[in-house]
């Protein structure tokens, strides 16, 4: 690959995954935000809402993977030379559709809280948290719909402009409802899950708003599109979940022995979002150049693209667990000031360390699948290694070796080791089968 083409596939990349990376910063910084109020607010506030978070996120991620198709199968239908434009209601409504199935099943799980053996000072903050996170799932994939679909414009700096200033309205309005302000009294979880609320809705609306001004659209109808949707969809859909619930699931599994397990798994998690979205943003953009790439049957830029945002991903992640390595208790001192806690987390954070490097390997890798729409790939390699090997090896490590939240994490790194090999065998494949006779001939 000569200096020019590495150069052109770098900024290529970065153009489109600079602005997400914004986008993703100001995101995690939201829910960094209500982590760092309730840590400080109080111990109990930190772990009911690190468990109602687990929860409700088991379920809200479904209905997010499948809206992650939306810019995938639209960048490739630009490959492709058709118009996507009108399919900007068909989204809407089918993010929709979602939205009220989501917000009935986690509405659904409440009643069942008291049963899951949670101490019993938290039960009534978690079922408070999760009734109005349901409510707030309209807004949550309205945003994200039009995200995708902005995205696959490769228009993707409006959309994190909107999610930047939410980070400051977040913060404002976590101060004002948590702790209280003048005539509005503190209303603790409560007032961290209105305010999520409030912003998910802003952000919603924002982006519509956008859209109706700088586009024309009309009201069209494809069941094509539904079906290519849900079969993309699905499988990125029930990858998204199968990792989710695992993570998740340790937050649970932990809640259950104590709430500062659940507290310190939900610290852990929040740091790794923060370093992982760099590789995710990277991940997004190979998706959809990935995906332009495959529409035009372009082997030659589907092949650069893949290998340069790949080592882009694996190179920031060595770079964060370097940090992550020097810096740790600086970094967890930042969340919290309970020294229990302190105690949990610092020994996590080293294993930590290691998940980071094969973590922004099956991400770049995952970006890849879904740009060639092999989603099957990641669903697959997904379940192998965090329902074969990354919960059953963790909950032995946890509770029969008595290591507890470093069991789980143990069996996070070998889950994300076999991820990789999996997705990396499998894609081998698919491009021996798929191009085998063509030559990549450069386009530049």
């Amino acid at each position: 690959m000569c200096e020019k083409n590495l150069k052109y596939y770098i900024k290529e990349l970065l153009t489109i995954a600079a602005p997400i990376i914004m986008g993703n910063l100001g995101f995690i910084l939201i829910g960094v935000g209500d982590v760092v109020i309730a840590g400080r607010h109080s111990t109990d506030t930190f772990a009911a809402i690190s468990i109602a978070t687990a929860i409700s996120n088991c379920i809200l991620t479904f209905g997010m993977g499948l809206i992650s198709s939306i810019s995938p199968l639209l960048s490739n239908y630009r490959g492709e030379k058709k118009s996507i434009k009108k399919y900007f209601y068909p989204s809407i409504r089918f993010s929709m559709l979602l939205a009220i199935i989501t917000s009935l099943a986690i509405v659904a799980i409440i009643p069942v809280i008291p049963k899951m053996g949670f101490e019993e000072k938290l039960v009534s903050h978690i079922q408070d948290y999760m009734f109005i996170t349901a409510l707030s799932t309209f807004g949550a994939y309205l945003h994200a719909c039009l995200k995708e679909f902005l995205q696959a414009f490769e228009i993707v700096l409006f959309p994190n402009i909107v999610t930047m200033f939410c980070v400051f309205l977040n913060v404002l309005l976590n101060i004002i409802l948590v702790f209280g302000w003048g005539p509005v009294p503190s209303l603790g979880v409560i007032g961290l899950a209105i305010a999520s609320l409030i912003v998910r809705y802003f952000m919603g609306f924002a982006l519509l708003i956008y859209c109706f001004i700088n586009m024309s659209f009309k009201n069209y109808a494809e069941k094509a599109y539904y079906y290519n949707m849900v079969k993309i969809g699905m499988p990125i859909s029930l990858a998204v979940l199968v990792e989710f619930v695992a993570f998740n699931s340790i937050a649970i599994f932990m809640g259950r022995v104590s709430g500062l397990y659940a507290a310190a798994q939900n610290l852990v998690c929040t740091l790794t979002t923060i370093s992982f979205m760099i590789p995710f943003a990277i991940s997004n953009a190979i998706a959809v150049k990935v995906g332009f790439a495959n529409g035009a049957k372009n082997i030659f830029d589907l092949k650069k693209y893949s290998l340069v945002g790949t080592v882009l991903s694996v190179g920031f992640m060595l770079f964060s667990a370097i940090i992550f390595l020097s810096f740790s208790q600086n970094i967890v001192g930042i969340f919290t000031v309970d020294n229990n806690l302190f105690k949990i987390a610092i020994p996590v954070m080293y294993i930590l360390a290691i998940f980071q490097v094969f973590d922004g390997l099956q991400i770049s890798l995952a970006g890849i699948c879904k740009g060639i729409k092999q989603t099957n790939i990641v669903l697959f390699a997904n379940f192998i290694a965090y329902w074969c090997v990354a919960i059953p090896l963790g909950y032995m490590l946890a509770f029969k070796y008595k290591m507890y939240l470093k069991g789980f994490w143990f069996g996070l790194v070998s889950a994300a080791v076999l991820l990789c090999f999996i997705m990396i065998i499998k894609l081998k494949r698919y491009y021996d089968l798929e191009y085998k006779k063509q030559e990549p001939v450069s386009s530049c």
